[in-house]
């Protein structure tokens, strides 16, 4: 079975299931064909990170050296992640990212191109004050409802204090816009994209 076939099983296997797909478990081709043909949001953590490096100068993002990077294993989870797109013939047409080093490559290596930069898709977290991360939530959320460009899905690369704040779990996840607002599709583990490579 191929990368992407694999990945898109173990998707299947830990959907939280939403609107667009109903009550039942899909099946791989109910995933393949709405991904296929776009209209979707898919938001994703920055890969892994060397856990004994911290950013020492995270007020100047152009400072990549001073950055926390992504490690082996960051590069290579996105990596798989974009293979499995890519096999799958899942488009991605905008893609987005913070402007930290971690993101901006988790983004190129998942959608195959280069990401625009969004202030509002940023770490937050302590380093903020409650009223920036509140305000950071609703951006991202609001970057969210958007539809995606005709035929394609859109990609959003961020942190975990953002996604968390903003959907309540550090997990993969798919969402349909509907109206001005969007709808949970998918939810998956983020480790589930390296066990299908394997």
């Amino acid at each position: 079975m191929s990368i992407a076939l694999c990945a898109l099983a173990s998707l299947v296997a830990v959907l939280a299931v939403g609107s667009a797909w109903g009550p039942a478990s899909p099946s791989v081709g109910d995933v393949l064909k709405p991904l296929r043909t776009g209209g979707y949001v898919i938001v994703f953590r920055h890969g892994a990170t060397f856990s004994d490096q911290a950013g020492t100068d995270p007020l100047h993002l152009d400072n990549v050296v001073n950055q926390r990077q992504l490690n082996d294993k960051g590069r290579a989870d996105a990596k798989a992640v974009g293979d499995a797109f890519r096999g799958a013939r899942v488009p991605i047409g905008k893609s987005y990212s913070s402007r930290f080093q971690r993101a901006v490559e988790t983004a190129r290596l998942i959608g195959g191109k280069e990401r625009q930069a969004k202030l509002d898709v940023f770490e937050g977290g302590l380093a903020v004050t409650p009223d920036e991360n509140n305000r950071a939530t609703q951006a991202l959320r609001a970057l969210v409802a958007p539809a995606p460009d005709p035929g394609t899905n859109t990609l959003i690369v961020t942190h975990k204090p953002n996604i968390l704040d903003a959907f309540g779990k550090d997990w993969f996840e798919v969402f349909k816009p509907e109206g001005k607002g969007f709808a949970l599709v998918a939810r998956i583990q983020i480790g589930q994209w390296t066990t299908a490579a394997r």
